[in-house]
């Protein structure tokens, strides 16, 4: 089968058969996904040794169809947004989660963690840091926690949205009622991320205890859609159980909600957890969906991940490098980030804002490409 031409069907028509799909997941064999374009870029790298780092160690171009999806990628990216690099900053309001995923280092059930929620005056001491830093965008992420009431959400919110007019507000806080979103939308915000994990119920349920339900997760996602939010889902990949029918479906189920954003990052096991024991992610088969995420939304918003970051140190810029175009940076008080561990071994849990921000500009100026000062609004979406 000649999967460069599904690729550029792909490109064209911005979608494949469930038949297509297979075959072009399928054909990655997740065993390597840089293209050699970027092997050039990264030999180049300060932190690169080449009498340790061989360019094996850095890339397997065995697969013609990865390097070509890659490549395609990153100039669709390129095409759309420049070297444009957009950040968000991360605050982490709270560790407290009602629900007990069975991936989720802090899920209700595990006893060992040290429960923390940030007050208004912290989250709104992390906008003041980061917006002095540059960012235009603040994403509040958390569990599940009824301490967040719509009526201290809608007050946050708002209060973010008064000091910091030329600011976008993001909210990933889970399952609530559509009552509760609308409250928040008209409150300013902006933005909603909400993973659907997976885009099969079956697989979904093995992901999650029964209480947990498939259909509820996609409803909130339409339901954020028609209040009016910039939408983001995403998934795990590699998570127990995935295979390729697995993925096919969720490309189909991404295409079909078109969402302005998309977050997918490896999965990688929490050793409080009942995959403790599981095989993590790879980055390989990780940038490789992300590759074909653009290829299909060219004006997705797409982040290189933390956790891409986690499992391999050159992941977030291998990211950018596969079609990415967003890093989201913690601005959450450092006394609390080890704290918020979804997974285990989370990267930058100990440095200061500051040097965060600086460390990513440097690492991103030396693939080619620029942090800018903006909001990062979908090129497309007008509120």
């Amino acid at each position: 089968m000649d999967y460069e031409k599904l690729i550029d069907i792909l490109e064209r028509e911005h979608d494949l058969s469930e038949e297509q799909w297979r075959a072009v997941i399928g054909a990655q064999k997740f065993t390597g996904s840089v293209s050699g374009s970027q092997v050039s870029t990264l030999r180049d790298w300060a932190e690169v040794d080449t009498e340790t780092d061989s360019e094996t160690d850095i890339v397997d171009n065995t697969y013609s169809v990865v390097k070509y999806a890659n490549d395609k990628a990153r100039n669709i990216a390129r095409k759309v947004f420049g070297n444009r690099i957009y950040i968000r900053g991360l605050i982490e309001i709270s560790n407290y989660c009602r629900n007990n995923c069975y991936y989720c280092g802090i899920r209700r059930d595990n006893k060992a963690l040290v429960r923390y929620r940030l007050t208004k005056e912290d989250i709104m001491e992390c906008a003041k840091q980061g917006y002095g830093l540059g960012y235009r965008t603040f994403v509040l992420q958390g569990g599940e926690d009824g301490y967040y009431s719509d009526e201290v959400m809608c007050d946050i919110i708002s209060s973010i949205k008064k000091a910091y007019p030329d600011c976008a507000v993001t909210l990933s806080l889970g399952e609530r009622s559509r009552e509760s979103y609308k409250r928040m939308y008209e409150a300013g915000a902006d933005r909603y991320l909400l993973r659907h994990e997976t885009g099969d119920k079956d697989h979904y349920q093995t992901l999650h205890p029964d209480e947990m339900s498939y259909d509820n997760r996609i409803e909130c996602l339409w339901t954020l859609k028609e209040i009016g939010y910039q939408v983001g889902c995403g998934f795990m990949v590699g998570s127990p159980g995935q295979s390729v029918d697995h993925l096919v479906k969720d490309m189909k189920f991404i295409k079909k909600l078109e969402p302005q954003m998309v977050g997918i990052g490896p999965f990688v096991p929490h050793h409080e957890t009942p995959f403790a024991n599981e095989t993590q992610g790879t980055y390989e088969q990780t940038l490789y969906m992300m590759s074909l995420i653009r290829i299909m939304l060219p004006e997705v918003l797409l982040p290189a991940t933390t956790a891409l970051g986690t499992i391999n140190p050159r992941g977030r810029e291998m990211g950018i490098l596969a079609g990415g175009n967003v890093l989201m940076p913690n601005l959450s008080p450092v006394s609390v980030r080890k704290l918020y561990e979804l997974y285990d071994n989370k990267i930058c849990t100990g440095d200061e804002s500051a040097e965060c921000r600086n460390c990513l500009n440097s690492r991103v100026q030396r693939i080619g490409y620029e942090i800018v000062t903006d909001r990062g609004d979908a090129p497309s979406f007008v509120r």
